[in-house]
Order: structure tokens, then sequence, then C-alpha cells
């Protein structure tokens, strides 16, 4: 017979041991996820295909087309998924002034490996708001369209632009999330997204990226400047000491040079653009009327706002992030970059050290360094 002093020691052994693998099995359970998630699992999106599960950000994709826009989103979205979101299967919302019908549904939903979402703007959200004076904008209108401005004489594109302004994050399917990227029909990505860059935007802090910079015609804002300028001297408070004057103005803030950052492709924290300061920043714009009696652009807009009341830290160039809006092209600088993301963009195309183009503005604000083999690319 076992001693009791022999049967402690065995009782000890034993739950030794059970504590031993009960510790192991945790952690090569948790070890296994973190290497299979968002690869290997899978749930049942609204799709009915499986959905990749894991580690995403509260984030979503967000796109604004009509029914006749379906086949050229359907390329945009091939190559967002072909190129990124197949091994993370983020959330797409879809939003349209008009009703989506079934087939814009079914191919877009066939695409996405997310859960697809899709809503209706209020009409008051793409509307003439009641203070603008019909015949004083129709008169802009038609001065335009014999100036040949482009878009002079549409009043869609001013509802567009003044909806991405004050308008898009505001909406239902997008409340639940807080961060979005913009995608536009027709638009080509042409290297691989290994990092991803919505945890880019939550782990270091920022708001606001880009990756195309550029001069806006001067004819469609006339006085978008002079308004801003207002606004700075009425509200004061909202502007942030170490922003981002340097890349919007030559003369700290007397003139506007025209640079903004090209918001066909941004991502974006949607806090900020909910945030009191924004939101104030827009109606202020919005009440002087130049969505209509100009044609002020929602890049320029969303560009003075996170240069002014972000913090110059909040904002990101996503060198890595190769993409095409006609007629632009951003083609990550860096050879072996380009081998390493598998790009088939000429770097020859690359806009960013072009004349045209205001990154190295950004750059130099910032104390970036320029990548090795800028210079081949610049005009």
């Amino acid at each position: 017979m076992l001693s009791t002093r022999h049967k402690g020691i065995l009782r000890t052994c034993g739950l030794a041991a059970l504590v031993f693998w009960a510790f192991y099995y945790i952690w090569s359970t948790q070890t296994v996820n973190a290497v299979d998630r968002g690869y290997s699992q899978s749930t049942i999106g609204n799709n009915g295909r499986p959905r990749p599960t894991g580690p995403r950000m509260n984030a979503t994709f967000v796109t604004l087309a009509r029914n006749s826009d379906v086949w050229e989103i359907a390329k945009s979205i091939r190559q967002v998924e072909d190129r990124f979101n197949h091994r993370f299967g983020y959330d797409w919302v879809f939003l349209n002034d008009g009703i989506f019908d079934s087939t814009f549904k079914n191919v877009t939903s066939s695409l996405v490996s997310g859960n697809t979402h899709y809503g209706q703007i209020p009409t008051e959200h793409w509307s003439f708001p009641e203070w603008i004076d019909q015949e004083k904008a129709r008169k802009v209108r038609e001065d335009m369209a014999q100036r040949k401005i482009i878009y002079g004489d549409s009043i869609s594109y001013r509802h567009m632009c003044r909806f991405e302004s004050g308008f898009f994050f505001r909406q239902p399917l997008l409340m639940n999330y807080d961060y979005y990227w913009r995608v536009e029909p027709n638009i080509q990505l042409f290297c691989d997204i290994h990092e991803d860059p919505f945890r880019v935007m939550v782990e270091q802090k920022k708001k606001y990226s880009f990756v195309l910079s550029l001069y806006e015609y001067q004819e469609t804002i006339p006085t978008l400047w002079d308004t801003t300028q207002k606004f700075i001297k009425e509200h004061p408070e909202h502007i942030v000491k170490n922003n981002s004057m340097g890349f919007l103005s030559d003369d700290h803030g007397t003139t506007y040079n025209r640079c903004h950052f090209w918001s066909n492709f941004e991502v974006g924290d949607l806090n900020f653009f909910r945030s009191k300061a924004y939101m104030d920043y827009f109606d202020y714009l919005d009440k002087a009327g130049g969505f209509f009696y100009e044609r002020w652009g929602d890049a320029p807009v969303h560009s003075i706002a996170a240069g002014l009341l972000l913090d110059r830290s909040e904002l990101h160039f996503f060198n890595d992030i190769a993409y095409w809006h006609n007629p632009f092209t951003h083609c990550p600088t860096g050879s072996q970059k380009r081998l390493d993301l598998r790009c088939h963009c000429n770097p020859k195309d690359n806009f960013d050290w072009k004349g045209y183009s205001c990154t190295s503005r950004y750059f130099e604000l910032n104390g970036i360094e320029k990548p090795d083999g800028w210079q081949s690319q610049a005009d």
C-alpha cells in the first residue's frame, strides 16, 4: 500500500501534469489561431459565401455609384479583392442617390468577400439647400460651360461634391464603422497590398491618408480660401498648432496654393469627419454657397480640413498602394519594393515627383526623405 506521503506526491504530480497540458492546449490553440486567422477560418457572409474572419479593424470600403456604373465598379472591386481584401473580408457599403437594382446588387455582392450593404441617399443630402439662389446658380453654370470648365455646367457633380464633403459619413450604413476606404468605379491597383491600411491607420493613430496630390483648378474655387480664412478667424479653437498650413499655402496662409489630396482614393477616420471641428467647417462652407455658386470640390475641402484641423502627424502617405484613376498614376518608388509587391506599373508613369504633383511639398513639410530613385521619375 502507498503511504500517505506517496499519495500526496502522486496527487501533486497529477495536478501539475493537468495544468501543464491545459496550458499547452491553450497556447497551441492561440498560436494556430494567430497564424490562420483571416486565411483558413471562415464564416458565411451575407452573400452566401465563406468570409475571412480575422483580425479586422472596424472599417469598410465605401463607394458612391449608380446602377449604370455596375460594370465599371465591378472592375474596381476585383482589383481591390485580388490585391488585398480576399485575405481580410472587409465589408463594402454602396451608396446611390437612387435605388440600386437587382443586377447591381447581385454582381457586386458576388465579388465582395465581406458583407455588402446598399443605401439610398436622402433627398436633403443630394439637392439644393433652401438658402441657394437658383437663378444665380444657373447663371454660374452657364458661364462655366461657356468657359469650358470641367463639370462646370453639371448639377449632379455639384450635388456629389457637396455630399462627399458633408454627408457621406452621416449615412446610417456607415454609423457603426470607424474607418473607411473610398473606392470609385474603374480604378486600378498595380501591386499587392501586404499591410492592412486600416490597421496602419489605427496603430499609427492616423486620421487621413492619400496616394496622389495635385493642384486644383483655380476657376472652380475662386473664393474657397477667402471663406476658409473667415472661418479661421471666427473659429480659432478648431485650428491645431502643428498643422499642415505649409502644404496648403506658400505665404503662411495669405493665399491658397491649390494643393490638395486627390480624394477619389482616401482612407480616413470617420470620427474626424463627425467631429465638431469638421462639421463646423463644412456648415460654414455650405452656408457660403460655393458648392453651387462656384464648383467647390470635395478634394480641396477634405484637404484643407485635414491640413488645418488635424496635427500633421495624423496624415499619412501610402507609398505601397499603387493606384490609377484617370489620368494619374501612383507607382511605388523603389525597384525592389515593386518586385516585392508584384507590381505591374511602369515607374515612369508615377505622378508623385512631377511638376503638377504636391507630394514633394508634403515630404518636405514633414521632413520625410524621398525614396531612392525618385529623381528618375521627376520631370
